[in-house]
């Protein structure tokens, strides 16, 4: 099936933004084999027509126009929702100005990368100096460091920090932010999927905070994300639209909502 035959079809039948139309056609043009996954997510019942964005109503209230900034891979991109994420929701029910800097499949650390350029870092980079003021911004703990063999590194104590590694990427961003922008940040994690590496990159994310000022939305031991999967997870890493907008939404609202006060 042609990538505009399959939209097409997808917009009609799940009730696609078109904002999410385009976001799946830009990847699908990076990653043409993710059609079949996408043909696959489709079909859950979480991903249904009335959990959609366009089913939202917009509220407006204090976030609205805030600019936001999310950089992040899959999870923040949406793949298990239709490319429908938590950041869509904020847009749509909140008015947040959302800017989404999500690739799928890519790391923090900037090692065993798909190209050059597409590591968070590297992206972050281009969005310094094409963004001239964000209200706030959003850092997902990648889980593809997880499963590309990235090393986790050690936290800079006077030493040059390395993007090579998790924490030497996650110093940077935090570097580049504060300097640039002045803004509040938001760090978080996927909910528990069973992954020795990616437990450790939480706990060394709890340890970043003495070092830097930031939130960190610790999922990973959440057991709110633990309840109604097969409603609200595509599989281990990724979830539906129903997740989206009644399990992570609400946490992401109040976290935005307490620290734009």
């Amino acid at each position: 099936m042609s990538n505009e035959t399959f939209l097409i079809s997808i917009r009609q039948n799940n009730d696609l933004s078109d904002v999410a139309v385009n976001q799946l056609r830009m990847d699908l043009a990076d990653h043409p084999l993710n059609q079949r996954q996408y043909i696959t997510f489709a079909d859950l019942k979480g991903n249904s027509r009335q959990y959609g964005v366009n089913q939202i109503q917009f509220c407006p209230e204090k976030l609205t126009g805030k600019k936001v900034l999310f950089l992040g891979s899959s999870v923040t991109f949406g793949y298990g929702a239709l490319a429908e994420s938590f950041v869509d929701y904020l847009w749509k029910k909140c008015g947040v100005v959302a800017i989404k800097d999500a690739e799928n499949g890519t790391t923090l650390a900037d090692h065993d990368v798909y190209r050059p350029g597409d590591s968070y870092y590297h992206r972050l980079l281009e969005e310094l100096t094409e963004t001239e003021y964000i209200d706030a911004f959003v850092l997902q703990l990648s889980t593809n460091d997880a499963f590309k063999s990235s090393k986790l590194g050690t936290i800079a104590h006077d030493k040059e920090i390395s993007t090579k590694t998790v924490t030497g990427a996650i110093e940077a961003i935090l570097t580049q932010v504060k300097s640039r922008w002045h803004c509040p940040i938001i760090i978080y994690s996927n909910p528990y999927f069973a992954n020795e590496m990616y437990a450790q990159m939480v706990k060394q994310v709890q340890l970043l905070k003495s070092k830097y000022d930031f939130t960190f939305l610790d999922f990973y031991h959440d057991q709110a994300f633990q309840v109604n999967q097969e409603l609200y997870m595509a599989d281990e890493i990724h979830p539906t639209r129903a997740g989206y907008q009644e399990i992570w939404l609400p946490r992401f609202e109040s976290a935005l909502n307490n620290l734009l006060d």
